[in-house]
């Protein structure tokens, strides 16, 4: 019981941080009882496709010339999936970012890009000790 207690406080304060949004609640909604893995799931795809695009977009920041169209679609596909789960800190620090793009100021990429960086990894790390509460909340029995 103390890892559900500690997951409602977790999430809790995820909401309150403004780290999450509505958008995770009609997550947890659409969680079917009998495959409590979706909402993990989901966590799980968006912290790897983040992963995946924040490592493109320093690749593609790191030396001149910078394709502000490249940085612009993978900053704009973050932006998307960030809030289909509801993160809303990432949501619009990638709003942000956007708006420096359209500027292309590589300089202000950078530093939005380290804005996002850390938005996105204190999510993630967020988001993984809320699947390890709720697997400990399930009696440790994945299924």
């Amino acid at each position: 019981m103390a890892a559900a207690n500690q997951l409602t406080a977790l999430l809790n304060n995820m909401f309150a941080t403004g780290l999450l949004d509505e958008q995770f609640q009609q997550l947890q909604i659409l969680q079917d009882p009998n495959a409590s893995e979706f909402v993990s799931e989901v966590v799980t795809l968006f912290c790897q496709d983040g992963e995946h695009i924040i490592a493109e977009l320093t690749k593609l920041l790191e030396k001149p010339p910078v394709d502000f169209d490249r940085v612009d679609a993978f900053v704009h596909q973050l932006n998307g999936s960030s809030a289909s789960v509801g993160a809303q800190r990432v949501k619009n620090t990638c709003i942000q970012f956007r708006k420096v793009c359209q500027q292309k100021s590589r300089d202000g990429c950078l530093k939005t890009l380290e804005s996002v960086k850390t938005e996105f990894y204190d999510l993630r790390g967020k988001f993984q000790t809320m699947q390890q509460l709720q697997r400990q909340a399930q009696g440790f029995y994945p299924k």
